[in-house]
């Protein structure tokens, strides 16, 4: 058990690592956003990402339905994050 937990703590450093980069590509985009003028929230680029995640989960044999809770959560903090930026 206690080798099972070690890998599952390494996982999760590393899934703390890449969501962090991934707070890093959002806040890139809110300075491409402001200098073309676009909304924090798209709404088109919310239902693509949602999607694709779920199909992607499908394909790895994850539940979508977690997927999709999962980054509704994290699309919804990285938009509340960009509007904090752009002022909406």
């Amino acid at each position: 058990m206690a080798e099972l937990r070690e890998a599952i703590d390494t996982l999760d450093d590393e899934l703390v690592r890449l969501l962090a980069q991934r707070r890093d590509y959002i806040d890139r985009a809110v300075a491409l956003k402001r200098r073309e003028d676009l909304p924090a929230r798209l709404e088109d680029r919310v239902t693509q990402v949602l999607e694709r995640v779920k199909a992607r989960a499908a394909e790895a044999d994850l539940d979508p339905a977690l997927a999709e809770t999962l980054w509704t959560h994290l699309v919804e903090w990285s938009i509340a994050r960009e509007e904090r930026v752009l002022g909406e």
